[in-house]
């Protein structure tokens, strides 16, 4: 079926949909990964954006249950050159084709991916729409236009769970009515007001790290492997309050990855801020930026986002070079940071020097990719340690944040 993809600035693509009629519309971003379509498109990061896989051929190994990085397909279209429809593979229950009909998500094949990657690499990243209904070039550039951009819009608010929920037998298991009781009445109206569960909730308090993950977007496989270095996890949503938090008196306060500009998202901000030195941190892509933002720093877009499986960045404390996954489109502005790399000191909220320094930067362009505050027990990283890079070469930072919750 033929497809028109059309960017904001008026270049157009011919394509064909291989999962029907449809249209979507997002900012159209590129992932250089050879394979993981499966987790790239249930990655709550992606929530908005139109995937280009720069590999040419995906689908050749279907689709598998236990590969989902969350209940749902998220980003808002595929773009692959070569689309196959005959997996063959022990482990898959289905074809890519299926997995996107059944929730409704347009993929296109035929498309000159290459020619689209260099483009937004020359160009950035840009909102674009891809339609099997309208086939007009000037049509469908004005309905991109027409998109809100990613900037100044909250995303995590999109994807956060509304319901807190523990992580039990690889799934979530959301809090029973039997054992929630409301912790905010005492906190401001802007708070969470959903019910939040009382203290008792931890099942295994004293013998694992009790650690609550705020939910801006999290990845399944983040808190399988937090489960992995021996913490219970419970995940609140984006908007719980420090407040709701210091009720559940937790051993540790993990901060996740999510879509999008993470400026808007004030109350996280301030929540995070408050939670400064109450203890150990560790927070992971958008959870670094807006650990930056509550500790002063600044974040700005990537022209063309940093997005696949091998991204090198360099760990000052080892000296050595870890390979990583990413996946964003915003960062921590290295320049807010000081000058002498791995000593910098990025300003707290009242003027005075926090102590937080610069541990990992990326090799590809010097942008920031780690930070850490030793004095707070608060640590970053801008990349995804869960997505297994390198294979194993970031595995022990989650080890590093178990470390820091049994001092």
């Amino acid at each position: 079926m033929k497809a028109l993809l059309a960017l904001e600035d008026g270049r157009t693509f011919p394509c064909r949909s291989f999962t029907g009629p449809g249209e979507a519309l997002g900012e159209v971003v590129f992932n250089t990964s050879m394979t993981g379509y499966q987790e790239i498109l249930t990655d709550p990061s992606y929530y908005g954006q139109m995937v280009t896989m720069t590999f040419p051929m995906m689908g050749n190994y279907g689709v598998c249950p236990e590969d989902a990085e969350s209940d749902k397909i998220q980003a808002a279209a595929l773009i692959v050159r070569e689309y196959v429809d005959f997996p063959s593979n022990w482990r898959s229950t289905g074809t890519l084709s299926d997995y996107l009909k059944k929730e409704g998500i347009l993929g296109v094949e035929d498309l000159d991916t290459r020619a689209l990657t260099r483009h937004i690499r020359n160009s950035g990243a840009m909102r674009a729409v891809i339609s099997t209904y309208d086939l007009d070039p000037a049509s469908l550039v004005k309905k991109a236009k027409q998109i809100p951009p990613m900037e100044g819009c909250n995303l995590a608010e999109k994807v956060s769970t509304t319901t807190p929920y523990l992580w039990r037998n690889n799934r979530p298991d959301f809090i029973s009515q039997d054992f929630i009781t409301s912790l905010t009445a005492s906190d401001s109206a802007n708070s969470c007001t959903c019910a939040l569960p009382e203290v008792s909730i931890w099942r295994y308090k004293g013998r694992k790290h009790s650690v609550v993950a705020l939910d801006f977007g999290i990845k399944y496989n983040i808190i399988r492997c937090l489960e992995d270095v021996g913490c219970e996890v419970l995940v609140l949503p984006a908007s719980t309050s420090a407040n709701v938090i210091k009720k559940l008196e937790p051993d540790g306060i993990f901060l996740s990855n999510g879509p999008g500009d993470p400026e808007p998202l004030h109350q996280a901000v301030e929540t995070i801020r408050s939670l400064l030195g109450y203890r150990p941190m560790f927070g992971i892509c958008l959870g670094m930026q807006l650990l930056g933002l509550a500790m002063g720093a600044k974040t700005h877009k990537i022209k063309f986002g940093h997005r696949g499986g091998n991204q090198p960045v360099k760990n000052f404390a080892t000296g050595k070079v870890e390979i990583t996954s990413q996946n964003h489109g915003f960062a921590v502005d290295i320049k807010t940071l000081g000058e002498q790399k791995g000593t910098g000191c990025i300003s707290s909220c009242d003027g005075k020097a926090s102590g937080a320094m610069m541990t990992h930067i990326n090799l590809n362009e010097d942008s920031l990719e780690g930070i850490k505050d030793e004095s707070l027990k608060v640590f970053a990283v801008q990349y995804h340690p869960e997505a297994s890079p390198g294979p194993h070469d970031a595995a022990y930072l989650f080890r590093q944040f178990a470390d820091m919750m049994e001092i």
